[in-house]
């Protein structure tokens, strides 16, 4: 299983952090978010990363390198300063990543997910599928909601569980997207639904977005717990 790691966001709700210092390397219980995953990802076999980046993109190789220290290749898709929206920097970064469906996980969340359980998906992928999308609970701070499962295990575009930014891709649903241009994830999932051609699961144990200053000091109590 090859995975993505989505780091190239600005991080505009979490200045003046996020000024100087990425969001994934914020630290949190002590080490980097981003790192978090890597150890996480390499628990469960993976061993070939992808991480994009864009502002301050520099400082992610600078901190993490080859990915050696945790028995992982990393190779890095670098956006500039801009980055390209989600479903932009998974398409430029397809070549790094294989013709075989993927894991993309957001690099500004927290959680205990366990990314092993995806191994049978990708073992059993249907041929029609084009993606597979974790969803959780609905957090205080998006009470709305994303998406729903269905009783068949299809994904819905109606508003009842919130998409936890752990997924997994076939490329092909990233055709339309061209290397270099911006573009956002929602509008390719919400037509692959359409078609019935996503599937999905629930995960009801620990996960935070780590998308302000407050809920980063959350996330720290969180992983704390852990160690």
């Amino acid at each position: 299983m090859r995975a993505m790691i989505l780091a190239a966001g600005r991080g505009e709700r979490m200045r003046p952090l996020t000024d100087h210092t990425p969001k994934p390397l914020l630290k949190v219980a002590g080490k980097p978010l981003i790192v978090w995953h890597l150890e996480a990802l390499a628990a469960a076999g993976v061993r070939e990363v992808v991480i994009n980046t864009a502002w301050l993109g520099a400082q992610l190789p600078q901190a993490l390198g080859n990915g050696q220290t945790w028995g992982i290749d990393i190779a890095y898709s670098h956006e500039g300063a801009d980055g390209l929206e989600t479903a932009g920097g998974i398409a430029t970064a397809l070549p790094l990543l294989g013709e075989q469906p993927f894991l993309v996980v957001n690099g500004d969340i927290c959680t205990g997910f366990p990314f092993a359980t995806l191994l049978p998906q990708l073992a059993a992928w249907p041929v029609e599928r084009l993606a597979h999308l974790v969803l959780v609970d609905n957090p205080t701070h998006h009470p709305e909601g994303d998406f729903s499962l269905t009783a068949q295990g299809l994904v819905a575009d109606q508003p009842e569980l919130t998409f936890s930014g752990i997924g997994l891709y076939h490329p092909h649903l990233f055709a339309p997207v061209s290397a270099g241009q911006r573009a956002k994830l929602a509008p390719y999932l919400r037509q692959a639904m359409a078609q019935g051609r996503v599937s999905g699961e629930y995960f009801a144990g620990p996960w935070l977005d780590v998308g302000t200053v407050e809920r980063l000091q959350q996330a720290e109590q969180l992983a704390s717990t852990w160690q």
